[in-house]
């Protein structure tokens, strides 16, 4: 069941970015499970992509084209066409060519996306016979429709969008996301379409998304994979009638970073709210490192413990194993005497031990809340990390046992 996760909100059109929906039934017939967009001529596009060094076919295919003219982003659930070697690079490649010959553009101008099963071949004439369907269904308005296209085991879809004004005109910036499960990105999220009616320079764009994931989608962890499918876009029409941002500065990019970075941490959180057999939203807040990365190390080690995340799901405040968690991460030459650890606004240990004013019931009464802070002060430094996880229970076996059958 997600945590706090309800209906989707509104999600505002981005004029020059159209979105149709069809049935391939890759994996379930009637399943809406091939998704097609366009942009806008003229569109620059971003990307950041998985670094899993056993990325998919479609991974590799969009990398290669993501800086060019960029008119199609062609998306597949129920099959991840990942571990599927040349033949794999060849559906890819095919698929992308079916689209551009029905939509009349050039094949590089398609980059494909594609998630569910690891290691089997691509259908690619089940989604040819889906695309004349999905490209006389693209709609600026069709947002909600393609995140429910997108999800696998996702339980609800998600989406955010954010819009501003500036010199009396309204920018608009909205995205959607996929993932519940193999979650723990390591560039972006499972699968995220994020656009804005912005112009942007393509340079700026990038550095735009990179920062924008490194604060929300690089944050989240539910079981520690990284998928082989992770991809992140941002797409700018430039349909707005604003000036075109070519540099990281000023007051119209100030305010588009707010809302990229605004729409990117709500769906990247709403992935780890849909978690498969989520129970828990738990956040991981690091304080005093002497610098990010180690508190990166203690925020992942206590986010991927299977023993905290089984008394997580347990509402067992058993705080010893955060304190073992946060020992083992790694961190050079830690005093533990200076680490305070808090769960919610109860400390439940300082000085190297149990506070002394700590209470097993004031322990429980925060692991038995839905959304649950844990705190680790380490009195090092002045630079500070938060990761978003969950809890693990049996639901969250049973999906992933059962996931092919």
């Amino acid at each position: 069941m997600a945590v706090g996760l309800g209906p989707l909100p509104t999600l505002h059109p981005v004029p020059g970015f159209e979105l149709g929906i069809a049935s391939a039934g890759i994996k379930r017939p009637g399943r809406k499970d091939v998704v097609v967009m366009r942009c806008a001529e003229g569109s620059t596009v971003a990307g950041v992509f998985t670094l899993n060094a056993f990325c998919a076919a479609p991974v590799i295919l969009a990398k290669q084209r993501a800086q060019g003219a960029v008119r199609y982003l062609l998306t597949n659930t129920g099959n991840a066409n990942a571990g599927t070697g040349e033949p794999g690079m060849q559906a890819a490649i095919r698929s992308c060519a079916s689209l551009a010959a029905l939509a009349g553009v050039d094949a590089d101008a398609i980059l494909p996306f594609s998630t569910g099963v690891i290691g089997e071949l691509l259908p690619t004439e089940k989604i040819e016979a889906a695309l004349p369907d999905a490209l006389a269904d693209l709609d600026e308005n069709h947002w909600a429709e393609a995140a429910t296209g997108i999800m696998t085991t996702d339980t609800l879809p998600k989406g955010a969008s954010r819009q501003f004004e500036h010199n009396g005109v309204t920018v608009t910036v909205t995205g959607i996301s996929k993932g519940a499960g193999m979650i723990r990105p390591n560039m972006a999220t499972m699968l995220g379409y994020i656009a804005t009616d912005a112009k942007v320079a393509q340079p700026v764009l990038q550095d735009l998304l990179r920062d924008a994931a490194n604060k929300s989608f690089n944050r989240i962890t539910i079981d520690g994979d990284t998928s082989t499918n992770d991809c992140c876009m941002l797409i700018a029409t430039g349909k707005a009638a604003v000036a075109e941002i070519t540099e990281a500065a000023g007051e119209l990019f100030a305010k588009l970073k707010q809302a990229v970075f605004e729409v990117s941490m709500e769906v990247a959180q709403s992935i780890v709210r849909d978690g498969e057999g989520a129970t828990k939203f738990v956040t991981v807040q690091v304080n005093g490192g002497r610098n990010h990365q180690e508190c990166l190390d203690v925020g992942y080690a206590v986010a991927h413990s299977p023993l905290i995340k089984t008394a997580l799901f347990a509402s067992d405040p058993n705080w010893g194993r955060i304190l073992a968690a946060v020992g083992r991460a790694g961190v050079p030459e830690l005093d533990v005497s200076k680490i305070d650890v808090y769960l919610g606004a109860v400390c439940i240990a300082s000085q190297g031990g149990r506070s002394p004013n700590y209470t097993e019931e004031q322990g429980a009464a925060v692991m038995a809340e839905a959304e649950i802070e844990i705190r680790i002060e380490l009195g090092r430094g002045d630079c500070s990390e938060t990761i978003w996880t969950t809890d693990l229970s049996h639901e969250y076996v049973r999906i992933n046992a059962e996931y092919r059958t």
